[in-house]
């Protein structure tokens, strides 16, 4: 990432755009010129983002349903307390989910934006549908298996396509503003799944399978819709004036040198998986996404440990995901505003160990409680601020891909035989996140090192180029 000025704030709180950067007639004036950069850039905004924010949304809440699903009967009626197959269905998940992920990002390419991601969207749909009538825990483990297969490109085909729309330093901000989405509909899905266990007994079909059922058609509604509405790459949009089009490529150009997304090969593979940076992101995302999935899918289960009902568990899982979305939009506008990646993560960090610290070792309920609220709001914000210090190399096919490993961890060490407590899951998360610190340490003293020999040889071979901190 560029440490240039990234232009003047707006009005809206959004980093906007260098002037200087845009393709627009010699014959407009700076102020005109400015009004249109400004203009064309919050129109992409108004496009893109709310609409794959919600995409993204109804995906977070069908991987993570699993758990308000479990406490609302599911775990009696299939057995999933015996052993580990509670375990064993959450973390099943994740295989063809990493597995398929770069095969996805190909194909994202190859079919279209639209085409693609509408049919993961109402394929995944009808799997969510067909969990709400699996007669036992073996077809349920089937389910999510498909159901990681059609997610898998998903996340990182959207992360993707913003950052081939956006310079670096405007990324962070829009991609906080679209994971926000995900963590406030994530947090009402809690209340919106204990209306439907209402619904228990109707046609005699039980309470936690009206979740299902009811996500399920929803999601295969949205990717209808979504089909004739997604965006596409800012080379191939259909949305855009040409001189529009013209300026938002020109501006990538001059930021990063990838305004039209490279091509994928076999080398180019080879070439990014020998670079070192690329792998210490992957821990560094490996070590965020722990806390997040182990909240998604344990949440429910330490709030009934704590003493509370199943209708309270469900209702305050809530809260907590709502002052996420605040903490998160409040340190991605300081990121980008002040081009600090590494600090922001750090205080980040901080935030979820001192709340895994008090979920795990407070004795007093509402203290375990807090720790729910800053666990939650530390994890939530990293992952926007990793995915944004990632942009240092750029809106690569090849590199587009999200190491959710993380998820197999926290689903096997938050075991059934561990609850309500899951104190080796806390000691497990607590670690992961010393790790993701000592990550940033190396990281920020190897940036701040190149920095200071980019007069000798351009970073990452862009001549200019240096990197954000």
């Amino acid at each position: 990432m560029a440490s240039e000025n990234d232009g003047p704030i707006e009005e809206d709180g959004l980093n906007r755009p260098d002037d200087s950067a845009s393709t627009v007639p010699l014959s407009k004036t700076d102020d005109q010129e400015r009004r249109f950069v400004v203009s064309t850039i919050r129109r992409v905004d108004l496009c893109i983002l709310p609409l794959l924010g919600a995409l993204y949304a109804v995906c977070v809440v069908d991987r993570g349903n699993l758990g308000l699903a479990r406490v609302a009967g599911m775990d009696h009626d299939l057995k999933l307390s015996v052993g580990s197959r509670y375990s064993l269905v959450s973390c099943i998940y994740f295989i063809p989910y990493i597995l398929l992920q770069l095969p996805s990002n190909i194909l994202l390419r190859k079919f279209g934006v639209s085409n693609w991601l509408a049919f993961c969207v109402i394929s995944w749909g009808g799997v969510q549908l067909a969990m709400g009538f699996v007669p036992s825990w073996e077809y349920l483990a089937l389910c999510r298996m498909l159901l990681g297969a059609l997610e898998a490109g998903f996340f990182p085909g959207l992360v993707f396509i913003i950052t081939t729309w956006y310079t670096r330093h405007e990324v962070q901000q829009r991609l906080a503003a679209f994971y926000i989405f995900s963590v406030v509909i994530g947090g009402f899905s809690a209340i919106f799944a204990y209306l439907l266990t209402l619904l228990s007994g109707k046609r005699g079909i039980a309470g936690w399978r009206w979740i299902f059922i009811v996500e399920g058609a929803l999601t295969i509604a949205l990717g209808l819709l979504a089909w004739c509405f997604i965006p596409d790459f800012p080379d191939q949009n259909r949305f855009l004036t040409q001189e529009e089009t013209a300026m938002i490529l020109a501006r990538v150009e001059k930021d990063r040198g990838d305004s039209v997304p490279d091509s994928f090969t076999v080398t180019k593979v080879i070439r990014h998986l020998s670079d070192w940076k690329i792998w210490i992101f992957g821990l560094m995302y490996f070590c965020t996404t722990v806390p997040a999935y182990a909240i998604s899918f344990f949440v429910t289960n330490i709030l009934l440990g704590m003493g509370w009902s199943m209708t309270a568990a469900l209702l305050l899982s809530a809260p907590p995901y709502i002052f996420a979305a605040i903490s998160i939009m409040i340190f991605a506008w300081l990121s980008d505003r002040y081009q600090q990646r590494a600090l922001t993560i750090a205080i980040q960090v901080c935030a979820t160990v001192v709340g895994c610290v008090l979920i795990g070792f407070c004795p007093v309920p509402a203290w375990k409680y807090v720790g729910i609220f800053l666990s939650n709001a530390g994890s939530g914000g990293c992952i926007p601020g990793i995915l944004a210090y990632v942009g240092h190399f750029g809106a690569s096919c090849a590199r587009g891909n999200d190491c959710s490993g993380g998820g197999i961890f926290a689903t096997t060490g938050f075991r059934q035989s561990d609850a309500p407590h899951y104190m080796p899951g806390i000691y497990a998360t607590i670690g992961c996140q010393l790790v993701l610190l000592a990550s940033l340490a190396v990281t920020t003293v190897y940036f701040k090192t190149q920095n200071r020999e980019v007069q000798k040889a351009p970073a990452e071979g862009k001549p200019g180029f240096v990197y954000t901190l």
